[in-house]
C-alpha cells in the first residue's frame, strides 16, 4: 500500500458507472443531487457521516471519514449507466416508486439528463426481464466492446478523469466457475468463443478492468469474482469488490447473529421469509435467479456462529430462506424473522423481527461509499480485491483461501483500520490506553 504522501490526489470529476438503472441506481443519484444542494442528508453513508478515531480515546481525534482522506466530494460526482429500459433517470426514478416527488422533482432536469445507455443483454440470464433498450448483437466479443467504448465515450462527454462501475443490475441465474474462468486467457477464449458461462454482467466486470475502473458488484451474480478476472483485476492495478449489496434481513443477521455467539447463547432454528414487489422482486420469483440470492445469504450465520467449533450451540441449527414476490408491496420490503434460541440449561427462547424496510433507501448509501473507496483504492495503488470492503456485501469476495467475514462489527474495524493506514495513521487495536501488555 502507498504511503499518504504518495497517493494520487483527487482532481476532476469522477464517473460514476450504473450498470441497471433502476430503483437502486435511481435513488442513489437522486440522493447524491439532493444532499449537494442542501435538500437532503446522506444518511447511512460512512464517507459522508462518519467519523473515525484516530490514536487514544483520550487525544479526542475523531475527524469525519471525508476529512481524513482525499475523498472525492459530492459535487464532483457525475453519472451514467446502463438498461434495458430507456427510460431517463427522472423517469425510471418515478417508476421505481422509492423517491417522493419532493425531492425527485428539484433535481428533475439532472435527472433527465441522464439517459441510458443500450444495455449488453441476454435474457437467459435474467428470465424475467426484457426490454428494447440493448445491444443489437449476441456476441458476447461485441458486447464487452461496446461496453469498453461507452465508457470511453461517457468519460469524454463528462470531462471525467477517472471512473468507477457499481453493478446495480437485476439477479441473473445462478452459474458456477467453469473451464473459461480458469484464467485470463480462458476467459478471452471464452468470450470470442460466445460461452454460456459467461454472463452479462461479467462482461461489464470484464469491460472496466480492462479500462482500468474499479468495479463492484452490487448482485449475487458470478461477476467477477472467479480467477480470470481476479488476476486481470491484479495484473491491470484494478481494485475490485463484491458481491450482493449487504441492506435488509442479512443486515439484521449480522448484527444479531454475533450478539448471540459472543453471549454463548445457542440457536436452533432461524427462519426468514422476504415480500418485496419491485423489479428485484420480480426477477428473483424465477427460481434460477432465487438460487443465487439464496446462495449469498445462506452462509452468513454458518460462518458467524462457526457451528464446527461450537456443535453444541449451533451445531443442529435450522435456517430456512424464503423470497416471495408481492407486488403491492413495491420496494418497500417486508423481512421476518422467526429465530429459535436457547439459553442457561437449554430453556427455549424466541425472537421475532419484523424488518419493514426500504431495499432501496439502505442500498443506496452502499453505492455512493463503495464509488468513493474504490476511486480512493484506485489512487492509492491497491489492486484485485478488496477484502477491506466485506462490511458492504452479504457474501463478500475474498482471496482464495481466505474465509469470509460476516460479523458486521469485525468488518466495521477492518474498514476502518484500513483507512487509518491509508491516511498515514496507527490502527487501532481497542487494547487498555493505560496499561501495557508485557508477557511474563
Amino acid at each position: 500500500m502507498a504511503s499518504a504522501s504518495q497517493i494520487s490526489r483527487h482532481d476532476g470529476k469522477l464517473l460514476v458507472l450504473l450498470p441497471g438503472m433502476g430503483a437502486v441506481a435511481t435513488t442513489f443519484i437522486a440522493g447524491v443531487l439532493a444532499a449537494r444542494r442542501g435538500l437532503a442528508l446522506p444518511i447511512g453513508s460512512l464517507t459522508q457521516l462518519q467519523t473515525v478515531r484516530l490514536g487514544p480515546r483520550s487525544d479526542e481525534r475523531n475527524p469525519l471519514i471525508k476529512d481524513l482522506l482525499d475523498l472525492a466530494p459530492l459535487d464532483d460526482l457525475v453519472f451514467a449507466g446502463w438498461d434495458v429500459f430507456p427510460d431517463d433517470a427522472y423517469e425510471a426514478a418515478r417508476r421505481a416508486e422509492v423517491v417522493e416527488a419532493r425531492h425527485l422533482d428539484p433535481v428533475s432536469d439532472e435527472m433527465r439528463a441522464i439517459r441510458p445507455m443500450s444495455a449488453a443483454f441476454d435474457q437467459s440470464y435474467v428470465k424475467r426481464l426484457d426490454g428494447p433498450n440493448v445491444k443489437p448483437t449476441r456476441s458476447k466479443r461485441a458486447m464487452a466492446e461496446g461496453l469498453r467504448e461507452d465508457i470511453r465515450r461517457a468519460m469524454g462527454e463528462h470531462g471525467a478523469s477517472r471512473a468507477v462501475m457499481v453493478w446495480c443490475g437485476s439477479t441473473e441465474t445462478y452459474l458456477r466457475p467453469s473451464a473459461c474462468h480458469a484464467s485470463v486467457e480462458a476467459f478471452e477464449a471464452g468470450i470470442d468463443a460466445n460461452d454460456p458461462a459467461i454472463s452479462p454482467s461479467q462482461l461489464y466486470a470484464y469491460a472496466a478492468i480492462m479500462e482500468g475502473v474499479p468495479y463492484a458488484n452490487g448482485a449475487p451474480n458470478l461477476s467477477a469474482d472467479h480467477p480470470a478476472l481476479e488476476a486481470l483485476a491484479v495484473e491491470r492495478g484494478v481494485p475490485i469488490a463484491g458481491k450482493d449489496f449487504k441492506t435488509g434481513q442479512t443486515l439484521m443477521k449480522t448484527i444479531l447473529a454475533p450478539g448471540f455467539k459472543v453471549r454463548m447463547l445457542g440457536v436452533r432454528g432461524w427462519f426468514s421469509t422476504n415480500i418485496l414487489g419491485n423489479r428485484d422482486g420480480e426477477v428473483l420469483d424465477d427460481p434460477e435467479s432465487f438460487k443465487s440470492k439464496e446462495v449469498t445469504k445462506a452462509g452468513v450465520l454458518d460462518t458467524i456462529l462457526q457451528p464446527t467449533l461450537y456443535p453444541d450451540l449451533y451445531g443442529d441449527l435450522y435456517h430456512k430462506i424464503r423470497i416471495n414476490y408481492y407486488p403491492p408491496r413495491g420496494d418497500q420490503k417486508e423481512g421476518w424473522d422467526n429465530i429459535d434460541i436457547f439459553g442457561w440449561m437449554g430453556y427455549p427462547m424466541q425472537i421475532k423481527v419484523d424488518f419493514l424496510c426500504r431495499d432501496s433507501i439502505l442500498a443506496a448509501p452502499i453505492v455512493l461509499d463503495l464509488a468513493l473507496f474504490l476511486d480512493l483504492a484506485g489512487r492509492t495503488g491497491m489492486s484485485g480485491i478488496q477484502e477491506w470492503l466485506s462490511f458492504y456485501f452479504k457474501s463478500p469476495h475474498v482471496e482464495v483461501g481466505h474465509v469470509q467475514e460476516h460479523d458486521l462489527f469485525i468488518q466495521h474495524i477492518r474498514l476502518k483500520n484500513t483507512l487509518r493506514v491509508i491516511a498515514g495513521e496507527e490502527p487501532i487495536t481497542h487494547l487498555s490506553e493505560e496499561h501495557v501488555y508485557e508477557r511474563p
